[in-house]
C-alpha cells in the first residue's frame, strides 16, 4: 500500500459506534491494500460515535485518515463527506463490518477500469455467494422495500429496473462521477443509496452490477422498526428533493 499524492483508490468506511469491529476491519483492509501495486487512501468517517471508535481509528494514522462529523447525521451524510474529501481516481465505500469481504474490490475496480461510471455490489445476482444470509424477516422486508423503490423512484428509469439490491454497502465510482453525484445528494440516512442511483440514472451514467460474496452480521445497527420507516420517508422525498426548478 502506497500513500501517493494522487491515489488510485479511495476507500471510504462510514462508522457509527463501531468500537467492537473497526479495529479488526482496518487490520483486514490495510493488510489487503499493502499487497496491491497501486496507491490507496483509507478514510473512516465517524458519524458522531459515542464510544471509542474515533480513538481506535486515530491509532492507525497515517495509514488511515479519520474524518469526524460533530454529531450523528446518518450513513448517507458520512459517505457523502468521505466521497467529497477523497482524492482517489476511483472511490469505493464499504461497510464497517466488512459484510462484503475486502477482496471483492478486485472485480469492482475491474469494471470501473473497463468503462463503468458506477459499479455496485449485489446480493441478488448470485444468491449462492451469500456466506451467511439475512434472517427471513429481513429478506422479506428487503423485497418489499425494493418494490416500493421501483414504484416511487425508479419507475421511469429503464436502467434501474434490473437493480434488485440498492442497499448493499459496497459501491464504487469514478472520481468525477462521485464528485458530481454526492455534491447533489441530500439524503442523510440509509435511503441515500436509492438517491445516488436515481441521480446517476437521470444523468445517464453507466451503472454496472456485480455479484458479491456477503455475510450477514447479526450485530447490525439497523433498528427493526425505526430505520425502515425513516428509509421509506427518505425514498418518498427523493423526487421532490430533485425536481426540476
Amino acid at each position: 500500500m502506497s500513500l501517493g499524492a494522487d491515489p488510485y483508490l479511495s476507500l471510504i468506511i462510514p462508522s457509527y459506534n463501531e468500537a467492537q469491529r473497526i479495529g479488526t476491519t482496518l487490520e483486514s483492509v490495510l493488510a489487503y491494500l499493502r499487497r496491491q501495486p497501486y496507491a490507496a487512501e483509507v478514510l473512516v468517517v465517524d458519524d458522531g460515535s459515542r464510544d471509542r471508535t474515533p480513538d481506535i481509528v486515530a491509532a492507525y494514522a497515517p495509514a488511515v485518515t479519520l474524518v469526524r462529523l460533530p454529531h450523528n447525521r446518518g450513513k448517507g451524510a458520512a459517505v457523502r463527506e468521505g466521497m467529497l474529501r477523497a482524492r482517489g481516481r476511483y472511490r469505493v465505500f464499504t461497510d464497517a463490518d466488512l459484510s462484503t469481504p475486502i477482496e471483492e474490490l478486485e472485480p469492482l475496480l475491474e469494471q470501473l477500469e473497463a468503462g463503468a461510471d458506477i459499479c455496485i455490489g449485489s446480493r441478488e445476482l448470485d444468491p449462492s455467494r451469500l456466506l451467511r444470509p439475512q434472517p427471513a424477516y429481513r429478506r422479506w422486508m428487503g423485497r418489499l422495500f425494493r418494490r416500493i423503490v421501483q414504484l416511487l423512484v425508479f419507475f421511469d428509469l429503464p436502467q434501474l429496473r434490473s437493480v434488485e439490491d440498492t442497499q448493499c454497502g459496497f459501491k464504487g465510482f469514478r472520481a468525477d462521477v462521485a464528485e458530481k453525484l454526492f455534491a447533489q445528494a441530500r439524503v442523510d440516512g440509509f435511503g441515500f443509496d436509492v438517491e445516488i442511483l436515481y441521480l446517476a440514472a437521470r444523468a445517464g451514467y453507466r451503472i454496472v452490477q456485480i455479484p458479491v460474496r456477503w455475510r450477514n452480521d447479526p450485530r447490525s445497527h439497523i433498528h427493526l422498526l425505526r430505520d425502515p420507516l425513516r428509509m421509506l420517508i427518505e425514498v418518498a422525498r427523493i423526487r421532490l428533493l430533485h425536481r426540476p426548478r
